[in-house]
């Protein structure tokens, strides 16, 4: 049967985690792949060290601003085009880093990668929202979030190894190849699994207008900040951690990768576990748990981590708690809008998210350079307790059942929730039935 005939009933609810899993895990692993091999990219284009950050920064500001652009647009067009076309760009984008000579074309063509980051941003949690009933939300989407740590423990040093023996150009032929097959895959067997209402024309007014009456509502105000205040901190504390551990404990740069590569296994451990109790018992005391957790870790890094050795177990730790929250946010972020209008959610979450860590790894480099590391710490820890209250005062749950999932309301007076846009087989281990509320 053809790829466009297809219904959501008859994809296979495996098979869509696989392959949101490896768009994923192609996005963020050539985003990754990027700060080990500066210094290779520098030395084989005659680059300027004070030059090379700004390859990082200018994807992540296409990345914020196609995010905004592209929302609305999957929310018309559906998330299965869009899939496809971010999918698509990205590949090309990818093989055009080899046709790079220097710093100007390797800009070109990072502007042109956060291009389709942008356009990818957030659909793979909007389409898991669009197909998945909410009470599987969190399972799905731990496994598919999971793909960025995968990313950090194969991909980057992988990539690492082949840059080294083959030049810097060879692991974004690596990440072309996987995001190829992304996109295969989404062509043949992924369906659109909503139907769309195309009755009005999309224009830019018109999305101005949908973002404006989606901040109208205090709960996806709320949802925003919290998402700016999760990648606020993790900025804060993971920018100049690398160069902590360096200068104060002698890591080495083969050191730090393994510590990062433990930070990843944690995150493969606990994201999709997190996720799956999120959707037995509820997702906001888990990110509040998490957030907390992460507070006093933050805090406790600088005076706990005297030996190098002490980082590893408390990395692992830190990560494992960054991870604990991804899959019940992003899930609990696809409830508070009707499917018409869930890309857009996402996508603006995603800039603000984009906005939140470049402005803390700005205010964190003169913070570390004049009061030290402990500083960066405590700002860390103190967005994510911010992050962590905020969800849980300022966003509201939908109640759970068997088939609880999105909401329909999208005016002014909050959400309410009804029955989600597909059903799956039967669920080996249901979730506990309440009465939903009115």
């Amino acid at each position: 049967m053809g790829a466009h005939a297809l219904t959501p009933g008859q994809a296979h609810p495996l098979l869509v985690v696989f392959a949101l899993w490896l768009l994923v895990f192609s996005a963020s692993s050539q985003i990754m792949i990027i700060a080990p091999i500066l210094p290779v990219i520098g030395d084989e284009l005659a680059i300027q060290e004070s030059l090379l950050g700004t390859l990082v920064s200018a994807y992540s500001i296409m990345v914020g601003l196609f995010a905004v652009i592209s929302g609305p647009i999957s929310d018309r067009v559906g998330r299965r085009r869009i899939l496809l076309m971010g999918s698509g760009i990205m590949t090309l984008a990818l093989l055009l880093h080899g046709f790079v000579q220097g710093y100007a074309s390797f800009l070109a063509v990072r502007i042109f990668a956060g291009v389709a980051g942008g356009i990818l941003s957030g659909s793979a949690v909007s389409y898991v929202g669009d197909f998945f009933p909410y009470h599987r939300r969190g399972w799905a989407t731990g496994w598919v979030m999971s793909g960025a740590a995968v990313g950090q423990i194969v991909g980057i040093p992988v990539g690492v190894l082949l840059a080294g023996s083959f030049g810097f150009r060879s692991p974004f032929y690596l990440f072309a190849l996987t995001m190829a097959l992304t996109f295969l895959l989404i062509w043949a067997r992924i369906p659109q699994p909503v139907d769309l209402d195309t009755r009005d024309r999309l224009t830019l007014g018109g999305a101005l207008r949908n973002y404006r009456t989606m901040l109208r509502r205090k709960e996806i105000r709320a949802a925003c900040g919290a998402f700016f205040l999760m990648f606020l901190g993790v900025s804060f504390y993971v920018v100049y951690l690398p160069t902590w551990l360096e200068r104060d404990l002698g890591a080495t740069s083969g050191q730090i990768a393994t510590l990062f590569l433990v930070g990843g296994v944690a995150n493969v451990l606990v994201g999709p576990q997190a996720g799956r109790l999120s959707d037995r018992i509820g997702r906001k005391g888990i990110i509040l748990l998490s957030c907390s957790g992460l507070f006093v870790t933050m805090l406790a890094t600088t005076l706990v981590i005297r030996e190098l050795w002490i980082a590893y177990p408390f990395f692992f730790l830190v990560m494992g708690l960054v991870a604990m929250r991804v899959g019940p946010f992003s899930a609990l972020l696809t409830a508070l809008v009707p499917d018409e209008r869930r890309g857009s959610l996402m996508s603006l979450t995603v800039a603000l998210g984009q906005v939140g860590f470049a402005l803390g790894g700005a205010v964190a480099g003169p913070l570390f350079a004049g009061t030290g590391y402990w500083s960066t710490t405590v700002l860390g820890g103190f967005s994510v307790l911010a992050m962590g209250l905020l969800v849980w005062f300022g966003v509201p749950e939908p109640p759970f059942g068997t088939s609880q999932a999105a909401p329909v309301s999208a005016g002014t007076e909050g959400p309410t929730f009804e029955t989600g846009p597909m059903e799956l087989p039967p669920d080996p281990d249901p979730p506990p039935r309440r009465r939903p509320e009115a």
